[in-house]
């Protein structure tokens, strides 16, 4: 039997088992915006980086970016609203300033 095979057997076999029915995020999309975010030569480490349960700053500014703009949705008095949003482009242009840094490093390699 080939690797292959042998490989969609186990999971074939796992989602008769229901091993597959409870996942987080079952039935909603997913989301890579962080994915293609990051630049290309930093994806492959940054994901194995987050499988290992470590996140470089770069992810963790983009996590609290987004825990800023659900924060955002659920506010309703104006005046925290704003608070928000001014620190959403805060954190957004200190993300933007990494990144472009990394970039110029990676040009002078």
């Amino acid at each position: 039997m080939s690797l292959e095979k042998a490989v969609e057997a186990i999971i074939r076999e796992a989602q008769e088992r229901g091993d597959f029915d409870n996942l987080k995020g079952k039935g909603k999309p997913i989301d890579l915006s962080a994915y293609f975010e990051t630049p290309e030569e930093l994806r492959m480490a940054h994901s194995m980086l987050k499988n290992a349960g470590m996140v470089s700053a770069e992810v963790d500014l983009l996590n609290e970016i987004a825990a800023l703009k659900e924060r955002l949705t659920t506010t309703y008095e104006e005046k925290d609203r704003s608070r928000i949003q001014k620190m959403i482009r805060e954190k957004q242009m200190h993300f933007n300033i990494m990144l472009e840094r990394q970039k110029r490093q990676s040009r002078r390699k």
